[in-house]
């Protein structure tokens, strides 16, 4: 396994800073994210001087129960052949379901939603993997995500799981230890056993990243402090093993370089402290990697089964992604309470990204755009991408005559009409007028 050393999640908002830290070996960026034909500057000087760039994909969805779309599997192979990267990383979860297997409306996650652990939902992310495997250029690694509600009748703990998928289809792994620490607290998981049964020596790096607890719900923010039981994890793990890299995520409130200096150096720490408990012959015990025997059987008789599993989790998957943010009831079974957690989440992290995305819109809608945009969320789930979603709120808002100040609401409908078409307008007197009184409104209004 290749060695990488300690890294950091690469963002545009902190690029600067990660050029200018020391000891920085490795950075990891969001596949999605960038171009291969147009990489950002700081990338480039990385790579320059020798820093490793790896992508991190968040969109193929491996764990639903359609097959990988091949157009998603050319991107992320032609960002990994750009950046020379000598892996990539996907999750180990599903981001939409409906469509034709369920004959029912294609519906978009927006987020990461964890996959039931059974033996149907195994052979379809098996098989999955197969396919993304044979597309991509690089080795792969899936990462284990985090969860705020459990699936109902799982047959496998996420170490079995886990160990089973690398028996099966010599993926490697990329073990998030924040994500053990929201397991533990959510799902009542223990992360010393998850460890136990994992087949470490198929761990190509590490995630470490902060959260938050609030009414008993562990929120993986990856926008606070890494915290000290998601260090006691990473000593843990790193006693079993060396692992090949360790790299710490943060996505929102960056903090100044120095806090994320100070960080990086408690994960080294911890990293030490856990290969000093293994030399000094403490360690707490190895994966063992038992699964179920060699992928064997012949792909046949394994794509031959996925034909029915395919379409078991499909249309499970669809009813609980339907109840999350289409409104339907929540299948029996399922926690109501942590169900209606994750809905608000998946609103609230579909209104943040918008804002990113289009960023005219909440300088148009000023302090009411948040508002807007919930009360339009829980009435019209996602069915695309992001930008597709900011131009249907914003279509929405014009058709109800909103916002009801004229100027605003003027605003917005040329921002509209400048990005719904084919191409953009040409940008002539009246549309560059809107946006300089957008920009304007902006240093009168505070976004929300």
């Amino acid at each position: 396994m290749r060695r990488l050393g300690t890294g950091i999640g690469w963002r545009p908002e902190i690029a600067d800073a990660v050029e200018g830290m020391p000891g920085i070996d490795w950075v990891e960026v969001v596949a999605e994210n960038v171009c291969p034909g147009h990489l950002p500057e700081s990338l480039l000087r990385l790579r320059e001087r020798g820093v490793t760039v790896i992508p991190h994909g968040v969109s193929l969805g491996l764990g639903g129960a359609d097959r990988p779309d091949a157009g998603r599997l050319t991107a992320l192979a032609e960002r990994a052949e750009a950046l020379g990267a000598p892996l990539v990383t996907e999750h180990i979860a599903f981001v939409r379901a409906g469509g034709p297997l369920t004959a029912s409306p294609q519906l978009e996650a927006g987020h990461l939603l964890p996959v039931p652990r059974t033996r149907d939902a195994l052979d379809v992310l098996c098989e999955n993997v197969r396919i993304a495997q044979d597309a991509l250029p690089v080795p792969l690694a899936l990462e284990n995500i985090a969860a705020l509600f459990s699936w109902p009748g799982e047959e496998l703990t996420e170490g079995q799981f886990l160990s089973e998928l690398v028996e099966r289809t010599g993926v490697r792994l990329l073990i998030d230890v924040a994500n053990l620490h929201t397991n533990h607290v959510n799902r009542g998981e223990d992360p010393a056993g998850a460890l136990t049964e994992l087949p470490v020596e198929a761990i190509a790096y590490v995630h470490v990243a902060g959260g938050f607890e609030r009414d008993g719900v562990w929120h993986d923010s990856h926008a606070h402090p890494v915290p000290r039981p998601v260090l006691d994890i990473l000593t843990d793990l790193a006693s079993r093993t060396a692992p090949p890299g360790v790299l710490l995520e943060r996505d929102e409130n960056f903090p100044e370089p120095a806090e994320l200096e100070r960080e990086l150096t408690m994960i080294r720490e911890a990293v030490r402290a856990g290969r000093e408990r293994a030399d000094g012959g403490t360690r707490a015990g190895t994966g063992t990697g038992g699964g179920a025997g060699p992928a064997g059987g012949g792909v046949a008789v394994l794509t031959r089964a996925a034909v029915g599993a395919r379409e078991r989790v499909g249309v499970a998957q669809a009813a609980v992604l339907s109840a999350l943010v289409a409104g339907t009831p929540v299948p029996e079974g399922f926690d109501r309470v942590r169900m209606g957690v994750q809905a608000r989440a998946l609103a609230a992290k579909r209104a943040d990204v918008v804002a990113k995305v289009a960023p005219e819109l909440p300088v148009i809608l000023g302090t009411g755009y948040r508002a807007a945009f919930l009360a339009y969320a829980r009435e019209r789930p996602m069915s695309g991408g992001y930008r597709r979603d900011a131009l249907d709120f914003a279509g929405h808002l014009l058709r109800a005559d909103r916002p009801e100040d004229a100027g605003a609401r003027h605003d917005l409908r040329e921002w509209w009409l400048d990005r719904a078409g084919p191409t953009p307008r040409q940008h002539g007197g009246r549309v560059t007028r809107a946006a300089r009184r957008v920009l304007a409104r902006g240093s009168r209004t505070a976004a929300p």
